[in-house]
């Protein structure tokens, strides 16, 4: 090998070398950087795993426990008090209007036509069965379906028997 080769090659050893240090430098550097800086946590991961490990209900248990379920019911009957549709109000024409007509006019899902006067039949089975099915729901023997409420669970009772006398008054 001529001079000029092994100079050569001695000075791309040393370049080579240096740069494998400033590499192995940088790999502890990152290395220590990672395990010193905190990660940063995306706020809404945390609500969503929150959510997702959040107990689904609780346990009573003693005096202490059923004053804490007593609450708890409160709180549930004041929601559901406080989103009473249409505003609470118990006239049955606005009702049927707003929500029942969309079956009951045309017959969908085989409902029972004002028009019609289909309600003959059923009303013979008495009043309070009309209340019961349209509260609880009804699945009729020619495969009719009445959803609980009429599909709206705000509706409340004396709703449901207000529409109910009006649409049996029509």
């Amino acid at each position: 090998m001529r001079n000029y080769d092994l100079e050569f090659l001695k000075h791309f050893s040393m370049v080579i070398g240096f740069l494998a240090l400033v590499t192995l430098g940088l790999i502890i550097g990152a290395h220590y950087l990672h395990g010193v800086l905190p990660q940063e946590v995306d706020p809404a991961a945390v609500k969503r795993t929150e959510a997702r490990i959040a107990p689904s209900g609780a346990v009573y248990a003693g005096a202490t426990g059923a004053a804490a379920q007593a609450a708890a019911q409160e709180a549930a009957l004041a929601a559901a008090a406080s989103q009473v549709a249409y505003g609470g109000t118990t006239d049955g024409k606005v009702i049927y209007e707003s929500l029942c007509g969309a079956c009951h006019t045309n017959g969908v899902g085989k409902a029972p036509t004002l028009a019609g006067g289909q309600f003959a039949a059923r009303l013979s089975k008495g009043k309070e069965t009309l209340y019961k099915h349209a509260i609880e729901g009804f699945t009729g023997p020619d495969g009719g379906i009445m959803p609980p409420k009429g599909g709206n669970p705000a509706l409340t009772e004396e709703q449901i028997h207000a529409t109910i006398d009006w649409m049996l008054a029509q």
